[in-house]
């Protein structure tokens, strides 16, 4: 990732990467983990609008947000991680050294300074424990001195326009600063539209709009107080994306019309609306005396999200659905007071130690439709559509922990480093109220210490290697998702899930090439998991008791077919490789790699699943079972559940980015460039239970070309992303299904009922797009 300037001589590159992922500066090639950096350089150069463009510079990376807004996160090294599973995230976000909700910073990306991708088990230097790793965002900071800004406008084949900028104004030359930065991105979303002639043929679309304001002021030489508040508002409209489910199993029924995942259509009649307002205030204070930092981080943010999902899958009633309205509000505190030393203790010692604390709250109310039909004799059309209102008014989920690190420098070569967290998470586990029934959900109180030690020899200036042990461990939750009303012991074990823990064990070699003209990295893994939050993809059936409000407030509990992605708590072990490579050929030419490969398996875990026949082996439904099979199979637990050793991840095991560019001088005031960038994805295995979503490897290329100047001041480019056009399924499900009531004769009572589509739901990779790119910036930038 760090491509290296020509040297001056055999020793020293005139171009490093600094980052702070042990909370002090360091070059990348100094520091004893796996970490990959994304610069503002590469941000601009690679035109990356959106932060989910980080993944293409990370491979073995991985984001994902929930299509109603509320959540969001990150995976890599072979962690399974889905937002819906309720435990905490298996790679955690900060911004501006606070931890930050992955739903806000998964969005519009403007004025950053710089990403760090920290690799493998996180948490003794860093606000949350977390197994996989920690991405770290920041943003830029006033300048004390200098007037400056930058303006960047895009505009593309499919209907994109982004507009950011900035401006560094000082209020007090040396002492206070103001640096204020703002976006306005509007597109087509994921330009899905629908085939119904009769239903919402309304072009899908996306508008953010973001301001952030920072200030700085330095009144002495030891003190330094910095603020940032950011607002961000996005609204969107996007019809779920579907393709016919023959093209993936060839005995399902043939679809009229056939939809290819090229085609890019939908066959809902309405479209899903969603509305997400965030708000943040970061604040820190740092004091220096003595040697020592001592360092006060707050934070405070907010997410308001709304939603309205069209729940009839199977379009059942064309030009009419039913939908799932969504609320959540969300608050969060966070603290965090350390003190470190800036001067070495002794001669030879570097520590961190601290104090962390978060407090939040969040508040989601669920209106849940379904429709009631008539009797077939009594014409079978729709009697009315019933509404189960569903609360989840969280208590006050608090954890706090205390760190400490410690660094021994033996000599000018070998370091032997250790840190330690203890951790103490407390969640009431407030009544989930469906149509007025209270259900309990589980308190969690989790106490516990992890662990993270390395050892680290420089064998030259330009050879180090380093071998590293670490712990890690996320409290259990309850997994929101089975809105049963009457569940058994081997339901509830599916949602109220045990604490994980694991230990990691890694070596690693880094290398800087040809007096600074190249570098090499290579690191391995071995990480073992104890009860990993294991969520199926594509869901399992089970015996879901319903509990509707009829007319006069009357509650009617019915049993249906339900299907749920549940989570298990089940064994793991992941092994993996991972390595990057830069080199510049000549001063105007250069090449970087990177590549990720990680293997994970679930070891004799037991998990929910399909079990028709009930020989403990899952089975691959081609249709949901109707009730009484369902019931026959599961009896009074309403859910089966199979002993298996299989994969634990969905994505593709492998992954790689290869990344050039050259520039040449046109003139003395004019330079042309070109890049490119070409991302592989290795073939994917999918969910084990379910023969046909596998997904193929494929490749997607990105051009870049224009003229700059040659300080910075201005650049136009042209850039082409998915220069091809692969039109690739990335995610593919079972049959689309809408589940509903239907009375019957003569007691008009209603029993659960299932139809299935000729479609399926589908994900596919990015658009091909072409665009513009003008940059101006002047000053301090």
């Amino acid at each position: 990732m760090a491509q290296q300037a020509p040297s001056q001589d055999a020793e020293e590159a005139s171009s490093v990467i600094i980052v702070e992922a042990r909370r002090r500066d360091e070059s990348i090639q100094d520091v004893p983990m796996a970490v990959n950096a994304v610069t503002s350089e590469q941000i601009q150069k690679l035109n990356m609008r959106d932060f989910n463009e980080v993944q293409n510079l990370v491979p073995g990376l991985q984001f994902f947000s929930n299509s109603n807004g509320v959540a969001a996160g990150g995976q890599m090294r072979g962690i399974q991680y889905d937002p819906n599973a309720g435990v905490s995230a298996s790679v955690a976000f900060y911004q501006n050294d606070a931890p930050q909700e992955g739903s806000l910073v998964l969005q519009t990306m403007y004025d950053v300074s710089q990403v760090e991708v920290l690799r493998g088990p996180q948490g003794t230097l860093r606000g949350q424990a977390t197994p996989s790793g920690s991405i770290v965002v920041n943003t830029k900071r006033p300048d004390l001195y200098n007037v400056g800004g930058y303006m960047s406008t895009t505009a593309n084949t499919i209907g994109g326009q982004n507009v950011n900028g900035a401006l560094n104004l000082p209020l007090l030359s040396g002492l206070a600063a103001v640096r204020v930065a703002g976006v306005y991105s509007a597109g087509e979303g994921n330009r899905v539209t629908s085939i119904q002639n009769d239903g919402d043929r309304r072009d899908p679309y996306t508008h953010t709009a973001s301001g952030r304001i920072s200030l700085l002021v330095e009144p002495t030489d030891f003190l330094r107080l910095y603020g940032v508040a950011q607002t961000m508002s996005r609204k969107a409209r996007e019809f779920d994306q579907f393709a016919s489910y023959s093209l993936f199993d060839p005995s399902a029924e043939q679809s009229d019309p056939v939809i290819t995942p090229g085609d890019r259509l939908s066959i809902l009649s309405n479209p899903r609306n969603v509305d997400q307002t965030f708000n943040s205030y970061n604040w820190r204070a740092e004091l220096r005396l003595a040697g020592q930092l001592l360092v006060y981080q707050g934070q405070k943010y907010d997410l308001d999200v709304q939603s309205v999902t069209n729940s009839d899958s199977a379009n059942i009633l064309s030009g009419k659905n039913w939908f799932q309205t969504t609320h959540t509000h969300a608050d969060t505190w966070t603290h965090e007071i350390r003190l470190q030393n800036e001067s070495l203790v002794a001669g030879m010692f570097d520590y961190v130690a601290g104090y962390f604390h978060t407090l939040q709250k969040a508040d989601t109310n669920v209106i849940s439709q379904t429709p009631v039909f008539l009797p077939a004799s009594l014409g079978g059309g729709l009697a009315t559509i019933a509404e189960t209102p569903i609360g989840l008014n969280g208590g006050h989920v608090t954890e706090e922990s205390f760190f400490a690190n410690l660094t021994a420098h033996i000599g000018d070569s070998t370091e032997l480093s250790g840190g330690l967290r203890h951790i103490k998470h407390r969640d009431p586990g407030v009544p989930m109220v469906i149509a007025g029934n209270a259900l309990p959900t589980s308190p969690v109180n989790d106490d516990g210490m992890i662990y993270i030690a390395s050892l680290k020899h420089r064998f030259s200036p330009a050879v180090m290697a380093y071998a590293s042990f670490g712990t890690s461990r996320r409290p259990g939750a309850f997994s929101i998702g089975d809105f049963s009303v009457v569940k058994s012991d081997l339901q509830n074990s599916f949602q109220n899930l045990k604490t994980e823990t694991s230990q990691s064990y890694e070596a690693g070699i880094k290398t800087t090439l040809f007096g600074g003209r190249g570098t090499a990295n290579l690191s391995v893994y071995h990480q073992k998991f104890n009860n990993y939050p294991y969520r199926s993809q594509s869901g399992v059936y089970y015996v879901n008791y319903m509990a509707t409000v009829g007319a006069g407030g009357a509650v009617t509990v019915t049993p249906s077919v339900g299907i749920f992605n549940f989570v298990a708590s089940v064994p793991v072990e992941v092994n993996g490789v991972e390595a990057d490579a830069s080199f510049e050929i000549t001063p105007n030419w250069s090449v970087s790699a990177t590549a990720s490969y990680a293997l994970g398996k679930i070891k004799n875990g037991l998990i929910p699943c399909n079990d028709l026949n009930g020989d403990g082996i899952p089975d691959d439904l081609s249709a949901p079972p109707s009730l009484a099979a369902l019931q026959a199979a599961v009896g009074a637990n309403n859910v089966a559940g199979c002993k298996v050793t299989q994969r634990s991840s969905f994505q593709s095991p492998f992954s790689a980015t290869v990344q050039t560019e050259y520039h040449q001088d046109i003139s003395s005031s004019l330079e042309g460039f070109g890049r490119a960038m070409f991302n592989f994805n290795g073939s994917a295995q999918g969910d084990p239970q379910f023969a046909f979503d596998q997904v193929g490897s494929y490749g997607l290329l990105n051009l870049f070309l224009g003229i700059r100047d040659p300080k910075g001041a201005w650049e136009v480019s042209a850039f082409a992303k998915n220069l091809f056009g692969v039109d690739k399924a990335t995610i593919i499900n079972r049959a689309a299904t809408s589940n509903y009531q239907q009375l019957v004769l003569p007691t008009f009572k209603t029993v659960g009922m299932t139809a299935t589509s000729p479609y399926t739901i589908i994900n596919t990779t990015p658009n091909r797009e072409f665009g513009l790119t003008f940059r101006y910036a002047f000053g301090s930038r």
